[in-house]
């Protein structure tokens, strides 16, 4: 998605979270590359931040911005719960891997084939209704912005 095409209402707002899902890409390239068990684990362990962060502030600000727009924005969100859930879960069990442990790499795999697959689909049926809709998230993008630096910090 174009970020210059996105109308001034939702661009502030749809290119933060466009960014965050380029970021988690560029990540997931650089672990696939990598050939040192200690490099995989420091980016296994920033991918993991990177989406809790994001998942959260699209769960607490974002998504609840959304809700009540259109029947078809709330399929998709409800939708999106449920690959959050699975995402967290996903996560968590990452989380646990010690480095140099054997599961690493097809823990991330998974994560990775999932995380892309719901990134697919927020930037093409999500945000393309968000943006049909007319939705003003001018604020929201404020909100993202302030809590995703809160978040940030507190994990520092």
């Amino acid at each position: 998605m174009d970020k210059a095409k996105i109308p001034v209402a939702q661009r502030a707002a749809l290119a933060l979270l466009l960014d965050d899902h380029r970021e988690v890409k560029k990540l997931f390239g650089e672990f696939e590359k990598s050939k040192d068990d200690a490099a995989k684990f420091s980016i296994s362990e920033k991918t993991c931040q990177m989406l809790s962060v994001h998942a959260q502030i699209e769960e607490e600000i974002f998504y609840p911005a959304l809700r009540g727009v259109s029947d078809k924005i709330d399929d998709m969100l409800n939708e999106a719960a449920v690959e959050h859930q699975v995402a967290k879960d996903l996560i968590a069990k990452l989380e646990a891997v010690d480095e140099g442990d054997a599961m690493l790499e097809a823990e991330y795999k998974v994560l990775t084939e999932y995380v892309g697959h719901h990134v697919e689909e927020e930037e093409t049926e999500l945000f393309v209704q968000v943006i049909k809709a007319g939705i003003d998230l001018k604020d929201v993008a404020e909100q993202l912005k302030e809590r995703k630096s809160e978040l940030l910090m507190a994990e520092a």
